[in-house]
């Protein structure tokens, strides 16, 4: 069954441009090998991390986006652990939050078309309406002169 997942890894940030792309393309070759997709791939830059890592403070960040089954996931995640120029990644199934995020949007839809009937005013009660009668054991209601 063919999942969506994103794949985030980081790579050291003294490493070149030419060793970067060709790290993502090996990445990518690996996936449609096994018989999955890459959708999307996105190069974040060089950013600062959280907390030192192997001595690293900054690191290249790249994004994934992948369509496959878990066993292709599991083939990238230990290429991933083995590559020593990669310094943390992580790997997330997002299909069921794109499946859940689509449910939402079709309830609110549906909420929207169905607003303004019930957003109408009550019509007022007639004139001659009897007073509702009153509960056992609560006091008699005024009455009216």
């Amino acid at each position: 069954m063919q999942r969506t997942y994103e794949l985030m890894f980081i790579v050291r940030p003294d490493m070149a441009d030419e060793d970067v792309d060709k790290l993502i393309g090996t990445l990518e070759s690996n996936v449609t090998t096994a018989g999955g997709t890459v959708k999307h791939t996105e190069r974040m830059g060089k950013r600062r991390l959280a907390y030192t890592v192997r001595k690293f403070n900054e690191g290249l960040y790249i994004l994934l986006t992948l369509e496959g089954t878990g066993e292709i996931i599991h083939e990238v995640e230990r290429r991933l652990r083995v590559t020593e120029p990669v310094i943390k990644f992580i790997s997330v199934r997002v299909d069921e939050e794109h499946k859940r995020l689509e449910k939402i949007k079709a309830l609110r839809a549906t909420r929207v078309k169905r607003a303004p009937v019930a957003a109408a005013a009550p019509a007022p009660a007639p004139a001659s309406a009897p007073e509702p009668a009153a509960e056992a054991g609560s006091a008699p209601a005024a009455a009216t002169v």
